[in-house]
């Protein structure tokens, strides 16, 4: 399953798992899928509770994680800074989304200032097939020195990656 495709939606090149796949992308919308050889109930694990959240968007610390609409999740991008995302949904295994304002650090995310960064988990035989969607970018003013790490171009590379990371991440900890 892990050999699956994570399908790059924006027009820009996938991983190396990736075929690439342009459907009806704007520079506000980057959609990522791939293919997890774990139970959907572990990858949602990976993506919510603070010992995991560090491991795969961090730098390996837990990441404080307040897990309710109105919650915040810290994120630690380590030289980009601290991140204070504000939770909008979890509906346990299938759906959690949050804002997150990366041209912000240190600023609690909110409509305006954030991209909303949505997870789709669905149940794919004895694996997970995950979608990742960051939208919003359109109406972010994002300031000057900000622009390489907190724009859409950074964040279509940085997520063919994260996926990745979530994967490796989540079919470790089978073993």
């Amino acid at each position: 399953m892990s050999t699956d495709s994570n399908q790059d939606k924006d027009g820009g090149a996938g991983t190396s798992a990736a075929s690439g796949s342009g459907s009806g992308s704007t520079d506000d919308r980057i959609e990522r899928e791939i293919s997890i050889a774990a139970p959907v109930e572990r990858v949602w694990a990976v993506l919510t509770e603070p010992e995991h959240v560090g491991s795969w968007f961090g730098q390996g610390e837990p990441a404080p994680v307040d897990l309710r609409p109105g919650g915040i999740m810290e994120l630690d991008h380590g030289e980009y800074g601290q991140f204070l995302t504000k939770i909008v949904k979890v509906d346990p295994p299938h759906h959690f989304s949050y804002r997150w304002a990366s041209a912000h650090p240190g600023e609690v995310a909110v409509e305006g200032n954030s991209t909303l960064v949505e997870f789709t988990l669905t149940e794919e035989g004895d694996g997970t097939h995950l979608r990742v969607v960051e939208s919003g970018f359109a109406g972010l003013r994002i300031p000057e020195d900000r622009k390489k790490t907190a724009g859409y171009e950074s964040h279509a590379a940085g997520w063919s990656g994260q996926v990745e990371n979530i994967r490796r991440y989540a079919e470790q900890l089978a073993t």
